[in-house]
């Protein structure tokens, strides 16, 4: 395995578990966040799910919600 690779599964693995883009991008080096969306744009479909998952959650049972 290369190690590029690595880095790229690391990559995802960081995104898929809700760490904030800004942050994978900054320690990935990219010049901007733009470079690390266009490479990871695939992880992000799930994330959208997560969040209307969360807002419905939080509409239907405010009190139960922990952010």
């Amino acid at each position: 395995m290369r190690i590029h690779n690595l880095r790229h599964a690391m990559a995802t693995a960081w995104l898929a578990n809700g760490v904030p883009v800004k942050v994978v991008s900054e320690r990935l080096g990219h010049v901007s966040i733009a470079i690390t969306l266009q490479i990871y744009a695939h992880v992000l479909p799930n994330m959208q799910a997560e969040a209307a998952e969360k807002m419905d959650a939080l509409l239907i049972s405010p009190d139960e919600m922990n952010f």
